[in-house]
């Protein structure tokens, strides 16, 4: 169902395979992506639902992910490393999050970039404190690509599913992304 009123947006959890562990995928009925973490990243994830769930305005299912989103991670995951652009997201945070996130989406895939000069692409260049937060706040892992932001001098830098999986996707990337 979707928003109108009073009713809620229904919500439908699956999981997807994926060669660093199996993902979490959570779409609404229309497909859209609201939420893809790590499966074994369980403290992240029940925050975001409980804040999600708390509001009244979602109910969630356990399920299948759809065709389409199984089929894009697969590609994915096969090398091609720009379908998941493909997906259609639903966000869910505040004005500057979404903001973030969309503009986080076409980072390339095999391109990194600061925190200070992501911040710059977005006009916003006194906003990188801003953008790490919301950067670590971002409910989907792997589909809006926070995993591309690093530190100032090129160091990795957090990543709500670890640094191993961050190295992982950036080589992936890497290797794929003239492909």
């Amino acid at each position: 169902m979707t928003r109108k009123g009073d009713r809620q947006i229904g919500l439908v959890s699956g999981t997807v395979a994926s060669p660093i562990g199996p993902l979490v995928a959570i779409e609404d009925e229309t497909d859209a992506l609201f939420m893809v973490e790590f499966a074994d990243c369980a403290g992240r994830m029940d925050r975001w639902l409980r804040h999600r769930l708390a509001s009244g305005r979602y109910q969630l299912r356990a399920g299948a992910v759809s065709a389409k989103s199984r089929q894009a991670f697969a590609a994915y995951f096969d090398g091609e490393v720009g379908f998941l652009r493909t997906l259609p997201v639903g966000l869910d945070g505040t004005a500057f999050q979404n903001e973030m996130w969309t503009a986080l989406r076409e980072v390339a895939p095999g391109e990194t970039l600061a925190y200070g000069a992501f911040a710059e692409r977005l006009g916003r260049p006194k906003a990188a404190r801003a953008i790490g937060h919301a950067n670590g706040s971002n409910p989907l892992s792997v589909v809006v690509p926070c995993h591309r932001l690093v530190g100032a001098n090129g160091a990795l830098t957090n990543y709500g599913g670890g640094l191993e999986r961050k190295r992982w996707l950036l080589d992936h990337e890497a290797r794929y992304a003239g492909s």
